[in-house]
């Protein structure tokens, strides 16, 4: 059980974890007992762990709802711009100590679990991830709902309520087994369902085309219901909503022809209609033209815009009828942002809204459209980019597809207008591609149906002007802009490390956890003996005495360790050797044959290397089971070293940089993404950086890539290889990673060979420097000093002021037990 605090311990942690108050803890046990009993109807005989954490659950969200009606009630009179979030993946992690984080009731929460003799961390384990999300992308829209929050933005996500999230990974063999996340199995205490908001959402049918205009007829209709989730912000008393709709059967669904014989089979149909909700894709940057995702893709876009429409129609005028009748100020009031294209459908609807429902004329509706979309761009990956099958349309979205066309028609026309013969530059621009398949270019709908576009980090931005939207670019400079991405300081330092956010308090306050960049006053203690102390100490964790320094690198690259593979300590065992454990986390889509063997070949390692007498306690490596969020908040605070080995020019930004950044780990890594701008904070002194730049890599391309000019020329490398070839690693199996090999010799598109050398000399000098705790400490300080700029408070305030024409806010609002303004 966790142990109690001491008054000094107390003292200290009042600011970062709020005030654990008498009458506060009194109030939590007595709510804690009420849920129990009233909620979960149990008392404390029969109660299981599981039912404790509900009713602790239930005891947290009963302080939400207050503010959150409040928020709602605040947004309704003042009737702000709204800025709605459009994402197909939220990943979320778990809720429960976030929100205590953000009320400011973790302090209290303690005292209270521990009279009432429990264990909080044992409670908090309880929780199911809710993994939303597939990795980064999803990620980050968390993030953002959080800084939204904090910045007082009136601003909803909103997205798909999969059944099933992202899978739990298991390891058997060191083969990666996939198996259901069924997160919703025990209940989600943090949603309210809201069946009185249920929107008709339809598909297939044909169109007509009539003199009261056009009508899309004898569709099949499928129920969107909604369910809401409190996004709280950071001790403002402002509750956002994330919304996430549920696909549900109408009641009639496949009656129409109902007999005696079909009555059953008519309803055990109507999971066809719900399956579209049930499961998320497991495919990061990887497109994959499945009918499911595109009825997925509109199912979310269909239902949001028919909210927002409602919204906007209804606000601040006392009652649900629709009251605004002109569009004319749509786009002061709504703004829409879609989270890369997965949410690109959002344009031909908002369109077929404004024309063929409130119709609104053509140009006029398109204005409206273009006024309030705004397009994130998330890889310059080409397998990544969604081009959907037009005959897909023709069958599920025919009107969509007609509005394609007509949007498509009328901007080539403007094209050839500025460039009038070029041809060609009409063909690369057109959102319809020929070819044998006929393809719809979703980033190119996007790019045309947006007022503003941007990148995800400033090379990232940079390469997209320079080549992949080119063209666009030429010819609507105005629209591109930069959004360096960032993460929030609330989950990602305090909530995850909460001993490094102490002694940071102690130093310079507590109110850099609102406002990140004042994390540079920490530059006036990069010379504190005391804090270099406190730093380090917290980095080895104050458990019992300091354990040996044992590098911890998380690698997002698995050839590393194969790399290293022990020869050096093989070849000099009596040399010292820094020690080192990596760590590697990650998930392989279920259809990916090469990340799945690069996750045996990493287990593979793991048993020959960590099973040798030579090489002892000096080398482990670690591959990490079902990598999640709960999973990285636990690795990001121990790791001393982040890999952030892309090759330049392949990442867009990444944000477990910034997360390893933070924490006051060092980073070893190339000049990519936000790597970039993280080394322009803390000095090129205070990271490692090595290999190309994505100019050098333009240049090999144009000189040609061969894989075999390194191996032959690096022995270290031809040694790493051909153990993988001759079944050094597979005795049982020789040519298991034959595969891999390869790709590596002969396909490898990443060109890691030509970035070797480079690697291994700059993971000399991590070694060099690590022997010295002091100077190494001192530049971990320097990073945490110079992470300010990574904050998604500061992403978020320049989307509001440069994208979507708000002005954040850290004005709290009233308390519910405020009097109201």
């Amino acid at each position: 059980m966790s142990r109690p605090l001491s008054d000094h311990e107390k003292r200290k942690q009042i600011s970062v974890r709020g005030l654990a108050g008498v009458e506060n803890v009194t109030d939590l046990k007595k709510n804690f007992n009420r849920h129990l009993h009233f909620t979960l109807v149990k008392d404390r005989n029969v109660a299981t762990p599981r039912d404790y954490y509900f009713a602790l659950a239930h005891t947290v969200r009963d302080h939400l709802v207050g503010r959150w009606i409040r928020t709602q009630q605040h947004y309704y009179e003042k009737d702000p711009k709204r800025i709605y979030y459009l994402s197909l993946e939220f990943y979320m992690g778990r809720t429960l100590q976030n929100t205590m984080v953000n009320l400011g009731l973790q302090n209290a929460c303690d005292e209270a679990i521990y009279q009432l003799g429990l264990d909080m961390e044992e409670l908090q384990e309880i929780e199911e991830d809710a993994g939303l999300g597939n990795g980064g992308l999803g990620r980050l829209a968390a993030c953002f709902l959080d800084s939204m929050a904090s910045l007082g933005l009136a601003a909803y996500g909103y997205g798909i309520r999969y059944e099933f999230g992202i899978f739990n990974q298991r390891i058997c063999g060191g083969w990666q087994l996939e198996e259901a996340d069924d997160w919703l199995r025990y209940g989600n205490p943090w949603e309210k369902a809201r069946p009185e908001y249920m929107i008709p959402v339809h598909f297939y049918g044909h169109v007509q085309h009539g003199p009261d205009g056009v009508k899309w007829a004898d569709t099949q209709v499928v129920l969107a219901l909604p369910y809401d989730t409190p996004v709280p912000g950071y001790r403002n008393n402002v509750v956002n909503t994330m919304r996430l709709w549920s696909a549900r059967a109408p009641n009639e669904f496949n009656l129409k022809d109902f007999n005696v014989g079909g009555y059953i089979q008519a309803v055990l149909d109507r999971n066809l209609a719900e399956n579209i909700s049930r499961v998320l894709y497991p495919n990061d940057n990887f497109f994959e033209g499945k009918e499911l995702r595109l009825k997925q893709e509109y199912f979310v876009v269909a239902a949001t815009l028919q909210d927002i429409v409602r919204r906007f129609k209804s606000s601040k005028f006392g009652s649900r009828d629709p009251v605004r009748t002109s569009f004319d100020a749509f786009p002061e009031k709504v703004a829409i942002q879609l989270n890369d294209t997965h949410p690109s459908l959002a344009i031909p609807e908002l369109m077929r809204v404004l024309v063929d429902i409130e119709k609104l004329e053509w140009d006029k509706a398109w204005d409206v459209t273009v006024r309030t979309c705004a397009y994130t761009n998330h890889t310059v990956l080409p397998e990544a980019l969604e081009r959907w099958p037009v005959h897909l349309f023709e069958t599920l979205l025919p009107r969509h597809l007609e509005i394609i066309y007509e949007i498509n028609q009328r901007f080539l026309d403007r094209v050839y207008a500025k460039f009038p013969g070029d041809l060609d530059r009409l063909r690369r621009m057109s959102m319809v591609e020929e070819g044998s398949v006929k393809r719809v270019n979703m980033a190119h709908l996007c790019i045309v149906g947006s007022h503003a576009v941007n990148g995800v980090a400033r090379i990232h931005s940079e390469i997209l002007k320079a080549t992949v939207f080119k063209d666009f670019y030429e010819f609507e400079p105005h629209k591109f802009q930069n959004k360096t991405n960032g993460i929030t300081p609330r989950r990602w330092l305090v909530l995850c490390n909460p001993g490094l956010a102490e002694i940071i308090a102690e130093r310079i306050g507590e109110e850099y956890i609102a406002d990140l960049d004042q994390l540079k006053k920490l530059l006036n203690y990069v010379e504190d003996e005391g804090f270099i102390r406190d730093v380090a100490k917290v980095k080895q964790g104050s458990d019992g005495p300091p354990v040996e320094c044992v590098l911890l690198s998380c690698l997002s690259h698995p050839l590393s360790c194969c790399q290293k593979g022990g020869t050096g300590i093989k070849r000099e065992p009596n040399k010292h050797f820094v020690p080192r454990t990596i760590m590697i986390g990650g998930k392989a889509a279920p259809g990916y044959h090469m990340a799945k063997m690069i996750i045996k070949l990493i287990t593979s390692i793991g048993d020959i290397v960590n099973n040798d007498p030579v090489i002892g306690d000096r080398l482990k490596v670690i591959f990490l089971e079902n990598y999640r969020v709960s999973l990285a908040e636990k690795i990001v605070p121990a790791a001393d070293l982040s890999e952030q080995i892309s090759t330049a020019g392949t990442e867009a930004s990444g944000t477990g940089n910034m997360k390893f950044m933070l924490n006051g780990a060092l980073t070893i890594g190339t000049m990519d993404g936000a790597n970039v701008e993280m080394a322009e904070e803390a000095g090129n002194e205070n990271f490692f950086i090595f290999g190309m730049l994505v100019e050098d890599v333009e240049e090999l391309d144009r000189k040609g890539y061969c894989a075999k000019d390194y191996y032959d020329r690096i022995p270290e490398l031809k040694q790493a290889v051909d153990q993988m070839s001759s079944g050094f690693f597979s005795p049982k199996q020789p040519d298991l990673f034959k595969d891999i090999v390869n790709m590596l010799m002969y396909h490898d598109r990443f060109k890691v060979f030509a970035d070797y050398e480079a690697y291994i000399k700059c993971q000399e000098k991590v070694s060099a420097l690590y022997k010295n705790t002091k100077e190494w400490t001192k530049k971990a300080i320097w990073n945490i000093a110079c992470s300010g700029k990574f904050s998604s408070d500061r992403t978020i305030s320049q989307y509001a002021r440069e994208i979507w024409g708000v002005e954040p806010s850290r004005q709290k609002i009233p308390a519910p037990d405020e009097p109201r303004e």
